[in-house]
Order: structure tokens, then sequence, then C-alpha cells
């Protein structure tokens, strides 16, 4: 247990977002499933709140409270492959990266998102949209069975068999339940993959089609894309600067000998430039960051199309920001993250074609206020241009009654709230986008 006191305090209480600053009671430092018993006891016993840590990477910073006790799920980095049995066992603590790096010498993988350094265990209980989405689905998909401790400090195993409530809700319902010590996964198969960066102009015949072009595409493509201006180093062009850019990730793990209509397809857009394009493991893709940690302000949405009520939003808000920095991430879904019923699991918004988010990074923590308003009006304009409804809870930058509504369809959430009475009926875990176990679901 760290206190203020105590030397590694100032570094254990930071997480990922420069503009969160919370000072908790103490930190405690779990290293197996009993001490997280132990620990949801003490603050029982305690009155203190109690705030889980995973991977830190919260853009609200839901792994730290003030005054709270925090419990730090880090040191629970166990991987523990069957191969021959297609899964795999994994410490809630353990990072992406470090998962699929460690199950590349079996040929398998769990579709995690797309940076390496995000817990397994938050990702998964929100839901997981990565560079597999389309070909494997959510994280939550390939999820078997979760141990977890409730706020009884009862230490359980949920699966499709057993509290089967509980393992609906802990799939997308976030930390709202207990604390999952160890995941379950069933295992995919992974190859090299197909990777690269196509830039082209976002002009908006191209925003408008860009959607279409990569649902249209195999399930064994995934493109994540960024709307940004053009910034005025290589590979971007000169006669591009000052104009608004759309650059194009992509991830194709299908055959090799379906990488050229891959690349024909994304190129039918138009002409660009192309970028670090070619076949790599797949662990490549999710490298550790290290990088200095800098404030962030998010916005997220679900969308169908880029209509040009949107795109002028868009292009009116990216040429006069609130940070030189911001940009809008655009993921496209489908495949086979849709073809699972939406009221399978607590992620509540399968069919929708894509998802976007207002990034807006900034260095001083001072400007947060600035920042934060810019990025919610920019959210508004959005929304009233016809984007959503529906958000990700996993990238959601706000904590209110309206974020929590957007992230869960009305049947949704008035089951996940009827676990919460049953499973945390005096709300211990509500340092997240919290279920509070009295909400009146017809009320709002």
């Amino acid at each position: 247990m760290l206190r203020p006191e105590d030397a590694g305090y100032e570094t254990a209480r930071l997480v990922e977002n420069a503009a969160i600053d919370r000072r908790p009671a103490a930190i405690v430092l779990a290293r197996d499933a009993d001490d997280v018993r132990a620990t949801v006891n003490l603050a029982i016993r305690s009155g203190f709140a109690l705030a889980v840590r995973g991977g830190g990477h919260s853009a609200l910073g839901h792994g730290v409270a003030d005054d709270a006790i925090v419990l730090d799920l880090s040191a629970l980095r166990s991987v523990e492959a069957d191969a021959a049995g297609g899964t795999a066992w994994v410490g809630a603590g353990a990072t992406a990266g470090q998962v699929i790096a460690a199950l590349r010498d079996v040929g398998r993988t769990i579709p995690f998102g797309d940076f390496g350094a995000v817990g397994v265990g938050g990702i998964t209980q929100a839901g997981g949209v990565g560079w597999l989405v389309r070909r494997h689905g959510l994280t939550l998909d390939s999820l078997l069975a979760a141990e977890v401790v409730t706020a009884a400090g009862h230490r359980l195993v949920a699966s499709a068999a057993d509290d089967p409530d509980l393992f609906w809700a802990i799939r997308g319902g976030g930390g709202n339940f207990g604390v999952v010590t160890r995941l379950q996964f069933r295992l995919a198969p992974i190859d090299d993959v197909l990777s690269g960066r196509l830039i082209v102009p976002a002009t908006r015949d191209v925003l408008e089609r860009i959607i279409d072009v990569a649902t249209g595409a195999p399930d064994a493509l995934t493109v994540i894309g960024g709307i940004y201006p053009s910034p005025p180093e290589p590979p971007f062009l000169d006669e591009w600067r000052g104009r608004l850019v759309l650059s194009l990730r992509f991830v194709h793990c299908g055959p090799v000998a379906d990488d050229p209509a891959i690349l024909d397809h994304l190129r039918s857009l138009g002409p660009g430039v192309e970028d670090a394009i070619g076949r790599m493991p797949y662990p490549a893709l999710f490298p550790r960051a290290d990088g200095e940690r800098i404030g962030t302000a998010d916005r997220t949405m679900f969308m169908d199309d880029l209509a040009s009520p949107a795109i002028e939003v868009i292009e009116r808000r990216l040429a006069n920001p609130s940070s030189p920095d911001a940009w809008i991430q655009l993921r496209v879904l489908g495949g086979a993250m849709a073809r699972v019923p939406n009221d399978a699991t607590a992620f509540g918004h399968r069919e929708r074609r894509a998802m976007a988010t207002i990034v807006t990074p900034f260095e001083d923590v001072s400007e947060a206020a600035r920042h934060e308003a810019w990025t919610g009006d920019f959210e508004a304009e959005l929304l009233a241009a016809g984007c959503g409804p529906g958000a990700y809870v996993g990238f959601l930058g706000t904590n209110d009654e309206a974020a929590l509504h957007a992230a869960y369809p009305p049947a949704t959430l008035a089951r996940l709230v009827a676990t919460k009475q049953r499973y945390d009926p005096g709300n211990l875990f509500r340092s997240n986008l919290n279920i509070r176990p009295d909400l009146d679901v017809a009320g709002g």
C-alpha cells in the first residue's frame, strides 16, 4: 500500500491523461485475487470510495479518485495459453501489447484495440474496437469467462453457464459490477498482416464515400482514419498544406493473394500517397508507447455516414481549433461485430457503420477547460448535423447521465440497472460511467 508520504506514490497516482491530477488516500498494489478481496473489504469497512485501475487509459481518469482507495491491478499480468484448446487465461492488469506478443509463438491472438499499453480488463469490459473488429468482432466477443470479485467480497467465475447475467453485464457495462481479476479468451488465428497508410485529400467526395468503401471490403480489412490539416513534413505533399487530409491506417489479415485487390479497393478513393505499406508481424502494430504525458479532451459518437452537413462542421471546426493537434478519428465497423445480436452483450450499438471520435490533445493542462469547451461544442454541432445517436463507453469524454443514455439503449440500460442492484446494491463500484442501482431508467 502506498500513502501520499511514501516513495512511489506520486508516480503510481498518474494516469495517461495529464489533465487528470487526483490524490487518492492510498494506492493498493494487488498481487492476486486475494489482495483484491482484501482491498474491497477494506474499502467497505473504512468507508473510503474505491477506484480500480488497470492500464490507466480512461480519458476521464476512472482509475484514480481523490481521497479514495485506488486498487491497482497492474501486477496481475499473467498469460496462460492453451494453444491446443484455443483459449488463454489473462490477468486483468496485463496490457494488450504484452498479451499479443506473448501469443505470437503459438500463432494466435486476441482482438484487442490498436494501442499496446491499454489494460486488458478495461478494454474488454468496455468493448474493444480494434484492428480485427471486422474479422473477429469486439474484444468482448472473444471472452469466455471472467474471474470477478464482487462488492460482497465473493470470488466467482462468470460465464454463459455460471452467473450469466453478470457475464452479460461485464461485456460492455464497464467496471460497475465488480473487480475483474482474470479473463479467459477464445484465441483467434493470426499470421503476418498487410498494413500501412494511404493518405488522400479530404475532399467532400472522399469523406462522403469512405464509410461505403471501407465497409464494402472483405471482413479481413479494417480501416481507422484520421481527418486533420496536412502537416508540413513528408510524406504529405507541399500542395496539400493547409488542406484537410484523410489518413487511412489499415490492416488486412486475409491471405497474401488478396492483398493486391485490397489495395486496389482502397485506392478507389482517389490518388494519394502510400506510406510504409507491407506485410509485417501482427505484434508490430502494438509498439509500447513511452511518450510524454499530455492532456486530452475527447468526445465520441456512432454514425452511419458522413453527409454534407457534418462535413461542413468538420471543415469549419478544424480550420479554427483550440489546439493545433485536434483531429477526428474515424473507425469503420461492420463485419463480424455487426453479426452478433445487439442484446447478446451489454454493448448495444453493433448495427452502426462507423465510430467518430474528436481528439483534442494539449500540453498546457491549465488550459483544459478551454479545450473541453471547444471539443464539447464540436460534438454538439456534429450531433445537430445528423451524427449519432449513441456513444462508445470506452472513449467517452463526459461522465453525466446524458453520456450514460448515449452509451446504452433503453432496454440494455434497464437490464444493467437490474444487474447492478443484484451485484452492487451499495454502488461501491462507482468510479466509472456509473450505473446507479437506483437509476430510474424510465424517467431518465
